[in-house]
């Protein structure tokens, strides 16, 4: 089957940053046109295409199956154009760049110690690094702007039509300042923790239900009074100057807790924090900087089971 003549890069270009923003006001914003154009400009692909590609509902857009299997094509093709042009224009001596999306949960420790030994390997190797939910960085992959993203994703519904890696696998702890009451006890009984102020991943993400998993394993009413981040900076400093629990993954807090800033509450009971892992776009061929990368992520992480 040719392609349809009619369907015009502007159309891509208005169905990926829908995608990306996963709001038509917001699309329009960052595309610098009204939104009723916006609305226009996918109404004609959608009668191109001859299906809806968007769910729309009170709390935003979302991608249909169909718009799903689309994407994995008009991400690739709008990216690989823009490479086309850089490498038109860009300089021969361009420094190689790798684009990764980086959750919170591998942001404290895996990743400086993996751009540690990259650097070490390729000192002119430029690390463009985004952090923020996995919803919004699995959109990134989607679309061409990330290379690869790393960290626990694999309960999102994102991540359809992309390819995950399996690196490691996570757990949960849970920890708080030293001097902490708690601490001055042999043993912790489990309903204690709902006395004192929670620090908790956002409702609605991964990593928030598994720390919901453990409190119901050990029978927790959690407390009323809360801080919920996805920031381990802002949960650290919190919980240090207060007397809060943070619900953590103990490969955010591991460092923390070797250098005694933070101590660990032991309940006993130990609640999986999920695959830690490397989600990759499939559909757009991975660049030599990426998998330099990944080598060198798959060498760290081997370190991390074998602990």
């Amino acid at each position: 089957m040719n392609l349809d003549t009619r369907i015009k890069f502007r159309h891509l270009l208005c169905f990926l940053e829908i995608a990306r923003q996963s709001s038509f006001a917001k699309a329009a914003d960052a595309l610098s046109i009204s939104q009723p154009a916006i609305s226009k400009t996918l109404k004609e692909l959608e009668d191109l295409l001859q299906t809806r590609l968007f769910d729309r509902d009170k709390s935003g857009v979302e991608l249909t199956p169909a718009g799903v299997r689309f994407m994995r094509y008009a991400g690739p093709c709008v990216q690989a154009l823009r490479d086309g042009v850089s490498t038109l224009r860009g300089e021969p001596d361009e420094a190689p760049q790798v684009r990764i999306g980086v959750l919170s949960t591998v942001e404290s420790q895996l990743l400086p110690e993996v751009l540690c030994r990259l650097h070490g390997r390729h000192a002119a190797l430029v690390v463009s690094v985004a952090t923020g939910p996995g919803s919004y960085l699995l959109s990134q992959l989607h679309v061409g702007d990330l290379d690869l993203v790393i960290g626990r994703m694999t309960d999102s519904p994102q991540i359809q039509g992309l390819a995950f890696e399996h690196l490691y696998s996570e757990s949960m702890t849970l920890v708080v300042r030293p001097g902490h009451p708690l601490l001055a006890t042999v043993r912790i009984e489990p309903e204690w923790v709902g006395g004192y102020p929670l620090v908790l991943p956002l409702a609605g993400t991964t990593i928030r239900k598994h720390a919901d998993s453990l409190f119901v394993q050990c029978a927790i009413e959690p407390s009323p009074q809360r801080l919920e981040t996805l920031s381990p900076t802002l949960s650290r400093r919190y919980v240090q100057s207060s007397d809060a629990i943070w619900v953590a993954p103990r490969d955010a807090v591991l460092l923390d807790i070797g250098r005694g800033e933070l101590c660990e509450l032991e309940l006993g009971v130990q609640e999986p924090g999920g695959s830690v892992g490397i989600c990759s776009n499939a559909a757009l061929p991975m660049a030599l900087p990426a998998q330099w990368l990944c080598e060198v992520v798959r060498e760290v992480a081997a370190e991390y089971r074998r602990r």
